[in-house]
């Protein structure tokens, strides 16, 4: 494994999870009526500095493998999807929309465990805690959109 590689790969991460200091939760997102298993917030930095770290070291270890480009090409798509939601949902407030980008950053995400474990199974089954918790963000991000159906978005 190239530790350059994971160097690039983790920053890209970090430049994704910079939209988590854009754009914070806030007052607005505490005042959303929201299911009894909503994660607490605490639990939201660590649990993403964990899948950070674990997709740069999967997408590093894939990267020095023979034909790495469908793999590589779902780690660009999800890191980019990953990217947008935060913007979409705390920034503009446009749940519906946030929806959308999830639920291709499920299918990215799936692609990305599938195209792993393929090249490397060590880096497939570092996706898997990552697919739990986008599978559970999208529950969350229906079931807040679902029961705040008069949440006006930032126009």
């Amino acid at each position: 494994m190239d530790w350059s590689i994971y160097a690039i790969l983790l920053a890209a991460c970090a430049a994704a999870a910079t939209t988590g200091g854009m754009f914070m939760p806030g007052q607005w997102y505490e005042e959303l009526e929201k299911p009894d298993w909503t994660p607490p917030n605490w639990l939201f930095p660590v649990a993403w500095t964990t899948l950070y770290l674990l997709m740069s070291l999967a997408g590093a270890r894939v990267a020095a493998t023979p034909d790495p480009a469908y793999a590589l090409a779902f780690w660009a798509l999800q890191i980019a999807l990953n990217t947008l939601w935060t913007p979409i949902f705390f920034g503009l407030r446009r749940m519906k929309m946030a929806l959308f980008v999830i639920v291709a950053m499920w299918i990215a995400v799936a692609g990305c465990l599938i195209t792993h474990w393929q090249a490397d199974w060590i880096a497939g089954l570092m996706f898997v805690p990552y697919l739990m918790w986008v599978t559970t963000a999208g529950a969350l991000n229906y079931e807040v959109m679902r029961r705040n159906p008069d949440v006006a978005p930032i126009t």
